[in-house]
């Protein structure tokens, strides 16, 4: 007889089979991922970071050029550049790819 238990290391899924004798099988279980494209405007700087769930992903210009995959769920997508209200918006990303439009704007002097 074996029991499945899923278990989160390092915010990866991993699939524990357990058997009589102990763990018999760890094996990473798949994860459903969405594309996320951002597109940004004229006025942005390309050098803009961008941060999803609090962790920096890489300038606007390298993101937008490759695009983001993010696993089915609420995803939190900030671009930030110093002199620039930050641009933040809450993604539910469900399987279908996601597009959206990135546009900084100057904070006035």
């Amino acid at each position: 007889m074996s029991t499945t238990g899923i278990l989160h290391i390092r915010k990866l899924p991993i699939a524990l089979i357990l058997g009589i004798g102990g763990v018999v099988a760890c094996v990473q279980t798949p994860r459903a991922v969405v594309p996320i494209s951002l597109q940004r405007a004229q006025s942005t700087p390309r050098d803009a970071s961008v941060i999803v769930d609090e962790e920096y992903v890489g300038p606007l210009f390298l993101v937008a050029a490759q695009g983001l995959r993010l696993r089915v769920g609420k995803h939190r997508i900030t671009v930030t550049r110093e002199g620039y209200f930050p641009w933040d918006r809450l993604v539910e990303a469900d399987r279908s790819p996601v597009a959206l439009a990135v546009e900084l704007v100057p904070i006035p002097e």
